[in-house]
């Protein structure tokens, strides 16, 4: 028998003879107090965003590609990281290709170990996609997997989120119920508010320490 074994074992023998308690959770406790109404949850999400050095543009979902070109012109960045196994990725390369866009697309597509110094030291932006956001906190949520591993947003200074509006949700626990997180959670989710900051050296709020400077919400509108 296994450790893991032994530890259930032992946990289900300590549960013998006793009777669940019924669930009495109260949603609304997390809910009412975080309700909008639809056309303002891009508004909330928006100012709360901002507030904290996010940039948010609202655009329609076709035209994402070349707003992003024009992000990367206007910063002279000379390339961009995005995930070729995604439907977002495929409509990227597929604009690049077409636009003649002097910035190289880098693909994630193999083991960080075969270009970790690349990866580290010469990504110079990246563009994910996200599940959704909250318009209750401001903040993105991100599902990295293997297409778009947790690198992608944390590395490079500038990060580029795509966001439907139709996945904005006014709190956590309508996104949850929604999109029924209860039949699996991922090993690694993320929330985001705005680029990288800190206050521990003498208690001065600066930007960037230990992740992106920048973060920049495309909020498509899909619906």
């Amino acid at each position: 028998m296994s450790a893991r074994d032994n530890i259930l074992k032992k946990l289900r023998a300590g549960l013998e003879g006793s009777t669940p308690r019924p669930d009495q959770f109260d949603e609304t406790l997390v809910t009412e107090p975080w309700q909008y109404a639809p056309e303002d949850r891009i508004q909330r999400l928006r100012s709360l965003m901002e507030t904290v050095h996010t940039e948010v543009y609202t655009l329609a979902a076709a035209n994402w590609p070349a707003k992003v070109q024009e992000l990367l012109e206007n910063r002279r960045l000379a390339n961009l990281l995005y995930a070729p196994g995604t439907g977002h990725g495929q409509q990227l390369a597929e604009f690049w290709a077409e636009a003649g866009a002097e910035q190289n697309l880098l693909a994630y597509d193999r083991p960080i170990e075969e270009w970790k110094e690349e990866l580290f030291w010469q990504v110079e932006a990246s563009l994910t996609g996200t599940a959704g956001a909250i318009a209750a906190t401001g903040s993105l949520v991100l599902w990295p997997d293997r297409h778009e591993p947790r690198l992608m947003s944390l590395l490079p200074p500038l990060h580029i989120a795509l966001l439907k509006a139709s996945e904005i949700e006014d709190n956590l626990y309508g996104m949850m119920e929604k999109q029924n997180w209860s039949a699996g959670l991922p090993t690694n989710l993320l929330m985001v508010s705005g680029p990288s900051k800190t206050a521990d050296i003498e208690q001065v709020l600066a930007y960037g320490a230990h992740g992106p400077k920048e973060l920049v919400v495309l909020i498509l509108e899909d619906v």
